[in-house]
């Protein structure tokens, strides 16, 4: 089967630069990846790093989408339980009124940082969350419908501006609940294997055999958000995935810094520790073309699924729109028709 090709960009800052060079590099990534036929981008919610640029994806989607034209923008994802359902409806039918057609909403339940900037998050910060995100994830998809009950008090308000479509709703997640989630409502569902792989073709599996059309999607969509680096061989892509092996490594012992240079990260990491280190439950696929190829062919019939999205964090942004440009030629995608 056609195997169809996204982006999620985490806005990485490499050492030695700052976030406004990250966000800029995210214009230029999204232009590539509109031109060689990427399908959608999200954008992914990060806070309290000083490694990812991306801390208000809903404000970087709509930087993208007044940059592109056709390629679908959207959040991979926002953090739901750290705000209203009705705040997060009304910002996402204000993209979809100046995007129409163009905008997904991908929903997640993972803090996107750390205990501490999970409770600064909060207004109220004399209790602790409440994990009510099923209440949560259902009450927006209500507010994007305009469906409460006569009965509800909502029913006598409505998430503004109204628009013709809505923004095309996903559940992100790294384990089964989220397929659940995502197949009881009717939503697409993306796996996080680059987050943690285990179990995530039985996950995407339920949500096939379980999914409920609704007026959203009247067939399931599956995706698997997947780590790589692409390189013309084998012996670069593996000495660029050094940085993201430190990376990862330092992030784990809470030092949630820049991306690191290759020099850097080889003179820290003995030999053979970069690939391991950026593993761990997660899956990294590094080397060139055919291989990334063939690799993510084999994962996609795995999954069961037809869209994979790619995750890749170099040092260098030009090894970065590098690799997706030589993941595109390998998949020989086209770009979209000229206007």
């Amino acid at each position: 089967m056609p195997i169809t090709l996204s982006v999620l960009d985490q806005s990485p800052i490499s050492a030695g630069s700052n976030a406004s060079t990250a966000l800029a590099n995210s214009v230029e990534l999204v232009q590539l990846a509109e031109r060689l036929g990427y399908r959608r981008y999200w954008v992914a919610e990060h806070h309290a790093t000083t490694g990812l640029a991306g801390s208000a994806p809903e404000i970087l989607i709509a930087h993208l989408a007044a940059r592109t034209s056709t390629i679908r923008v959207g959040s991979g994802g926002v953090m739901l339980p750290h705000y209203s359902p009705f705040k997060v409806a009304e910002q996402f039918r204000v993209l979809e009124a100046l995007y129409p057609g163009r905008i997904d909403l991908g929903i997640g339940r993972a803090p996107g940082g750390g205990q501490l900037s999970a409770v600064a998050l909060q207004r109220n910060r004399e209790h602790l969350m409440v994990d009510d995100f099923p209440h949560q994830i259902v009450e927006l998809f209500t507010w994007l419908g305009d469906s409460f009950p006569d009965r509800h008090p909502f029913s006598k308000v409505t998430a503004t501006p109204v628009t013709a479509g809505e923004p095309e709703p996903w559940v992100l997640s790294s384990s089964g609940y989220g397929a659940a989630v995502a197949a009881q409502l009717g939503t697409g569902f993306c796996f996080a294997d680059f987050i943690n792989r285990e179990g995530g073709a039985d996950a995407v599996a339920h949500y096939l055999a379980t999914y409920t059309p609704s007026r959203f999607m009247a067939t399931p969509q599956a995706s698997v958000a997947v780590s790589v680096i692409c390189a013309p061989s084998d012996e670069e892509a593996e000495r660029l995935a050094a940085p993201l092996g430190l990376w990862r490594r330092r992030l784990h012992r809470g030092d949630p810094g820049p991306i690191p240079s290759v020099e850097e990260a080889l003179a820290q990491l003995r030999a053979g520790d970069s690939r391991d280190l950026a593993l761990g439950r997660r899956r990294l696929v590094v080397g060139a073309p055919d291989r990334v190829a063939d690799e993510l062919k084999a994962l996609a019939g795995a999954y069961g699924v037809e869209e994979i999205v790619v995750v890749t964090i170099t040092h260098d942004h030009a090894d970065r729109l590098r690799s997706y440009e030589l993941l595109a030629g390998a998949f020989g995608l086209d770009g979209p028709e000229p206007a």
